[in-house]
């Protein structure tokens, strides 16, 4: 489902029917000068917009998860591990779980400019000031270098969340070391 679907229904469940959330904004106006009550308030506004964008991700990560996981407990080593007695709680942590993360870390560094382009969306639906808001203000006033700027830097941080997605797999991956 679109994220700005998903977002209109959040704030009409949470803000509009039962009101637990605000519906719009980073913060309350005229909030004191006390700093853990501008963080509580915060992270108030922020739970319909985090919601929204996880639930638009957790279902793919989810599938390949699993499929990934069946995939790797069914394997020799597995089995191996298990003929020498080792606990299931250390067969699944240290053996199953550090081969079955590998598509998982993939899938995540790819989908990060998916998350950008989501966030342009949910920033908008929720009146959140961040990056996608001034992206979408800018092509509203055709703002041609802040659109450009904007574009540049979230290339430059696509290409390094991909860096770093391989230098992690040389990390978790003991095939994939530099020798």
């Amino acid at each position: 489902m679109p994220s700005f679907w998903l977002g209109i229904m959040l704030l009409l469940a949470f803000s509009l029917y039962l009101p637990l959330f605000p519906g719009y904004g980073m913060m309350t106006a005229g909030y004191g000068a006390n700093v853990w009550l501008i963080l509580l308030d915060t992270l108030h506004h922020l739970v319909l917009p985090a919601t929204t964008l996880g639930m638009i991700l957790i279902s793919p990560y989810s599938r390949l998860s699993r499929a990934s996981m069946l995939e790797v407990i069914g394997s020799d080593y597995i089995r191996t591990a298990r003929a020498k007695g080792l606990p299931e709680r250390k067969i699944v942590f240290k053996h199953a779980l550090r081969n079955a993360i590998l598509p998982i870390l993939t899938m995540a560094g790819l989908q990060l400019g998916r998350l950008l382009a989501g966030a342009v969306l949910v920033e908008t639906v929720f009146s959140w000031p961040g990056m996608g808001r001034l992206m979408f203000d800018g092509i509203l006033r055709r703002d041609y270098p802040l659109i450009m700027g904007i574009l540049f830097f979230s290339s430059v941080v696509v290409i390094i969340v991909n860096l770093a997605t391989d230098v992690l797999y040389g990390v978790l991956d003991p095939r994939i070391r530099r020798r």
